[in-house]
């Protein structure tokens, strides 16, 4: 995963280093705090691996604490921290390594270590362009906005919507947060990344601050194929499916507990098994009652909780299928992981899926109860037509990767710094007091910001 990005696909930009990225790498600092990493890690240390490789004229990385402004992250740290995240043998080493590194980033950043290093960058470099890849602090733009005031032109990528559109999928609170960092997005962005059409179609209201919209480009995320895993969690010998996701609402976990509780009530020990990959999250209480008090599911429904990347793709390509009926997704990664492992999926039909996986998977609407059980068994039968034809469709499936989503970023980065070339500012500004200066904002202590 992380460790294979850097040799594939990362590479500077084509432009003689005219242009200088600033990467905010803040939460993959935090990546050591987690077995195994979400969507966005995965996002975030791609792009930490592009910028790598990329020259030291070429890219600052930098990172912001939850009380302060952004200081300068040193590249030699990111580096180790990469290294240490990339897993393969002696993963939970590699992990403790990962969260020891990253807590002293994150220790450099609270004590301002750094803030005047970056200072001097944004004063040196007149096309900078500030990345910040995940949604992390987007909804306090205060720290933002003066890196845009000091000469950065600010691109977010735009995971999803999903606590906005769907609050009552989120935790409380989440929602309200969610649409602050919208309106960091539509005040301040130069230009945009998103993962999907869907996300951008959905996004697109929202721009109506600025009276020149800001660039937007769909970059699907890129997926690379992991190496042989030495995790390999024991595989059910019988026929077994697959469900990948957070353990909360919007996964739609209940519906498959029901099916199973029905399996198991009509044929015992002879119905298929499912393994559910991923923790336990939010407001899921029905479900762990049915995973915790349901003496039916016993043995026929097991949590193998996080895996890392090259057991999650093992464990995918013994399956009969993925199963994917959640009621919303901004992207899709594990259908996206499912069918580069050579997995057939039964997924909700949403936009965003369509999008991932074209006509190979089954879709059906996440409500669809009976349907979801009638296709379930079809494909748990060892002669299924169905499944077979899938196959047959997944020969002509290719993963999404970096290598493209990089192309079309790399276009974007080359026109927004164009046009901020031109203007002469980050993005058009929002009217209210003057912002500080770079010599301020390397003097300025953290702890008053």
């Amino acid at each position: 995963m992380v460790g294979q990005i850097g040799s594939r696909h990362a590479r500077p930009a084509g432009n003689g280093g005219a242009v200088h990225v600033i990467l905010d790498v803040s939460r993959f600092l935090a990546c050591g705090r987690r077995r195994a990493p979400s969507g966005i890690d995965r996002v975030e240390a791609a792009y930490a691996a592009k910028w790598l490789a990329a020259t030291p004229a070429d890219a600052t990385f930098c990172a912001r604490g939850p009380w302060g402004g952004y200081a300068a992250v040193p590249r030699s740290l990111v580096a180790a921290l990469t290294m240490a995240w990339a897993g393969g043998p002696g993963a939970e080493a590699s992990r403790q390594s990962a969260l020891r590194l990253g807590r002293l980033a994150l220790l450099r950043v609270a004590v301002a270590r750094g803030r005047a290093r970056l200072a001097n960058v944004m004063a040196r470099e007149r096309r900078s362009l500030f990345l910040l890849v995940s949604h992390r602090l987007m909804e306090k733009p205060e720290p933002i906005d003066e890196l845009r005031a000091a000469g950065a032109a600010f691109i977010p990528l735009v995971h999803d919507l999903i606590p906005a559109t769907h609050p009552e999928y989120a935790r409380p609170g989440v929602a309200m947060q969610h649409l602050r960092r919208l309106e960091t997005v539509a005040s301040l962005a130069a230009g945009i990344i998103v993962n999907s059409a869907a996300t951008g179609a959905v996004l697109q209201p929202h721009l109506v601050r600025q009276a020149d919209p800001p660039d937007l480009v769909v970059a699907p995320l890129g997926i690379e194929m992991p190496a042989p895993a030495a995790d390999v969690p024991a595989m059910p010998a019988e026929p077994y499916f697959v469900s990948i996701g957070t353990i909360e609402p919007r996964k739609n976990h209940l519906l498959l507990l029901h099916l199973w509780r029905d399996f198991a009530a009509k044929w015992g020990p002879a119905a298929p098994r499912l393994v559910l990959v991923g923790r336990r999250g939010w407001e899921n209480e029905n479900v762990l009652d049915l995973l915790e008090r349901c003496t039916l599911l016993r043995g026929l429904v097991s949590e193998a909780g996080s895996l890392s990347d090259p057991a999650v793709a093992a464990l995918l390509a013994g399956s009969r299928a993925l199963l994917f009926p959640s009621f919303a997704e901004g992207y899709g990664l594990p259908l996206a992981e499912a069918l580069a492992a050579g997995a057939p999926a039964i997924c909700s039909d949403l936009p965003a899926l369509r999008e991932v996986g074209g006509d190979i998977p089954e879709y059906l609407d996440p409500l669809d109860g009976s349907g979801w059980r009638r296709m379930v068994l079809d494909y748990a039968g060892p002669d299924s037509r169905a499944r077979a034809a899938q196959l047959a469709r997944l020969r002509g499936w290719s993963a999404p990767g970096w290598n493209d989503h990089f192309d079309a970023v790399d276009g974007m980065l080359t026109r927004v710094a164009a046009r901020h070339a031109a203007l002469g500012s980050g993005a058009p500004r929002r009217a209210g007091p003057a912002a500080p200066s770079p010599e301020r904002l390397a003097a300025q202590p953290a702890a008053l910001r």
